[in-house]
């Protein structure tokens, strides 16, 4: 991340720009102002890895259609018209889109179907290496019929088509970047080349410092000119909106920052669920070098440990009131979420009952022991997450209640990557941030999964039977019953204890009104905000 520059001229100039008279007044010169932590490295859809690139990029450039928040991915019903006005499913492996009458990009030429193909094929080119990649590559393909017609077809039949034909791919212009060598793209900064269709364009972006967005002509939108300020980190990031230099902050932290934001007359603090989860997993397989205790292969003594925590008190006291403990693998906005999904319950005295039947017996040390072997292992953090560690910390303390001896390290977060790559960990605390789509638990708990995400290596057959099979469920309701079977499976196994899916506190100056948030595209709703 880049040093945040002192601000004095250049923020009276970002304050004095666009003054003039116009539909909305005065307001015209003051721009709403987000405060950022860190700066994209690129704002072109394909390159765009940060979620402030994804921000920016929301009011910047369109998709065919959006899903609506909390939707299921397979009901077809749940997606609304973005650059594309109305599509239709062809047959089990085509549908057809209709781009929006009218569409134009902010340099003024029209959209066109060409436009559509030439960004699938953007998105799906190993060169720029988008994160999308893996979900288009020899899978989607996309044609132009005519003009204002898409025809967009698949590999194979599955109810996520229209997902995986609106979701991944933000449009781009083909005239702008197709006379541009791709190897080239990642070093293009002309703020020209980012024309979108969508209602706002980049009319400034000075590097260490601010990107700028203005309202394009026409555009039904009160808010005229949006700035993001890069700060160094989110301490000075927070202190761009408390000293009322900024009206807008994703995540405030904890909750002493949000005290502090509500105590200003002038903010106010808007809570949403985040998309993220975290959970405690084990490492169940011993691999060349790896430091897997013996203890956590065995199922029964995994099953003991997970009910000797109150995750639920666990969560409040780390990440404060409104945090949710998750059923399974996923954040409360995953569709699939269900109070109905069976989870091992926290219960001390059948937890030592557990343990005692499966043979650890507790010393005068007050350390359990098999066959010699204490009851021991190390929980492995990130020393960059305070929170992590206090997880760990509190983990610690239930289990030596109950007889085990656990240690908890932290070490820098690219040694800790390295570490779980490895299998060099007996456990560890670990972070996901939820798509629409719950097809990414393949890759963190099934046995595919063991060269990516899936580091404690934990494998059952019934579980990736069920999980396949809902995946290809034809309705939500199927697809929703074979998920949470799925569930039920994995948490009887314990390969991991699911710990917490917070809720987030947006700091948001009193001048926005009308202020929804969507917790996977936080700006997405900024042009229908009003102003005071």
């Amino acid at each position: 991340m880049r040093r945040i520059r002192v601000w004095t001229i250049g923020a009276l100039a970002l304050a004095s720009a666009g003054c003039g008279a116009g539909p909305f007044g005065r307001e015209e010169a003051r721009p709403v102002v987000v405060a950022a932590t860190g700066e994209p490295s690129s704002l072109l859809p394909p390159l765009a890895v940060e979620t402030v690139a994804r921000d920016i990029g929301d009011l910047v450039f369109e998709r065919l259609a959006d899903l609506a928040p909390g939707a299921a991915p397979i009901d077809s019903t749940a997606y609304r018209p973005r650059l594309a006005s109305r599509w239709e499913r062809l047959d089990s492996l085509t549908w057809r889109f209709r781009l929006r009458p009218g569409a134009r990009w902010a340099d003024g030429r029209p959209v066109t179907a060409a436009d559509v193909v030439f960004s699938f094929e953007a998105f799906a080119d190993s060169l720029l290496d988008s994160p999308a990649r893996p979900y288009l590559a020899g899978r989607v393909r996309a044609l132009a019929e005519d003009s204002g017609t898409v025809r967009i077809s698949f590999r194979e039949a599955y109810p996520e088509q229209l997902f995986d034909a609106t979701y991944h791919v933000r449009v781009i212009p083909r005239h702008v970047w197709g006379a541009i060598p791709r190897d080239r793209w990642a070093a293009d900064t002309a703020v020209a080349h980012l024309a979108g269709s969508g209602p706002y364009e980049v009319t400034e972006w000075k590097r260490g410092q601010f990107v700028r967005l203005r309202a394009r002509p026409g555009a039904t939108t009160a808010v005229r000119a949006v700035v993001w300020r890069f700060a160094a980190d989110p301490d000075a990031a927070l202190n761009l909106v408390l000293g009322h230099e900024a009206d807008l902050m994703e995540l405030v932290g904890p909750a002493a920052n949000a005290d502090r934001v509500a105590a200003d007359p002038a903010l106010r603090v808007i809570r949403y669920p985040s998309a993220a989860y975290g959970f405690l997993g084990f490492n169940l397989a011993r691999r060349a070098g790896s430091r897997a205790a013996p203890a956590l292969a065995d199922r029964a003594t995994r099953r003991a440990l997970a009910m000797a925590v109150d995750r639920a008190a666990l969560a409040r006291a780390v990440f404060g009131p409104g945090t949710a403990v998750p059923p399974g693998p996923m954040s409360r906005l995953l569709w699939i979420w269900s109070d109905s999904i069976r989870t091992l319950p926290y219960d001390t005295a059948a937890a030592v009952e557990a343990l005692e039947r499966a043979g650890w017996r507790l010393g005068r040390d007050l350390v359990r022991r098999r066959g010699g072997v204490p009851l021991g292992f190390d929980i492995l953090v990130p020393a960059t997450s305070p929170t992590r560690r206090d997880l760990a910390l509190g983990l610690q303390e239930a289990w030596r209640r109950v007889g085990a001896r656990v240690t908890v390290t932290a070490v820098d977060f690219p040694v800790f990557q390295e570490r779980l790559r490895r299998g060099q960990f007996d456990a560890y605390i670990g972070a996901w941030l939820d798509e629409p789509t719950p097809r990414g638990l393949a890759d963190q708990w099934t046995r595919a999964g063991w060269d990516g995400l899936n580091y404690g290596h934990y494998a059952n057959p019934a579980f990736d039977s069920l999980l396949a099979r809902a995946a290809v469920a034809p309705t939500p309701a199927e697809a929703a019953r074979l998920y949470r079977a799925a569930m039920d499976t994995l948490n009887a196994d314990a390969p991991a204890i699911f710990l917490y899916s917070p809720a987030q506190a947006a700091a948001v100056s009193r001048r926005l009104e009308g202020v929804t948030i969507n917790p996977y595209e936080w700006l997405s709703g900024l042009p229908s905000w009003t102003l005071r």
